[in-house]
């Protein structure tokens, strides 16, 4: 069953997985580190971690299997869920791909690596209207693409 995983401690999209969900009739997995307040919908469960550091990733990266969606920001946990066969979207619709997530680690680390020796680097740019308009866009072609995908293995002649 296709599951969508929402690294959820500063996800600004929780609201757009939760109305895409329901349309494709979806469980969504909401795992954060302190209680969040979330619709009462049976197919949207809470999994609230310990405080440790990447304890919610953790959690995400152990469950996630071929095909699951995992909403996170996250570069090292998008390498994870892409390690174990699943789909990896940042909250303003940059798809992680295994082409991509090379690139990305590196780029995260250098960005460490400057803010260490006392660099400034900025922040992201905050979030848009664009952005969730993306987003949406592009989860709901993984959702498409997964489904297809699904359906072409479980369909062939044996």
């Amino acid at each position: 069953m296709l599951d969508i995983y929402v690294d959820a401690d500063a996800c600004p999209v929780k609201d757009e997985v939760f109305r895409v969900s329901r349309r494709y009739g979806l469980r969504v997995f909401v795992v954060c580190n302190h209680f969040l307040r979330l619709p009462n919908d049976a197919s949207i469960q809470l999994v609230q971690v310990g405080k440790g550091f990447d304890e919610a990733d953790d959690w995400i990266a152990e469950r996630v299997g071929e095909g699951d969606i995992v909403i996170t920001a996250d570069i090292p946990l998008a390498a994870r869920v892409l390690d174990k066969g699943g789909r990896a979207l940042g909250h303003k619709g940059r798809p992680f791909t295994p082409d991509s997530i090379g690139t990305a680690l590196a780029m995260r680390e250098l960005s460490e690596v400057l803010r260490g020796a006392g660099e400034f680097t900025g922040g992201p740019a905050p979030m848009g209207k664009k952005d969730r308009s993306r987003f949406l866009s592009k989860l709901d072609e993984i959702i498409n693409a997964v489904k297809r995908s699904h359906s072409a293995t479980t369909t062939r002649p044996g």
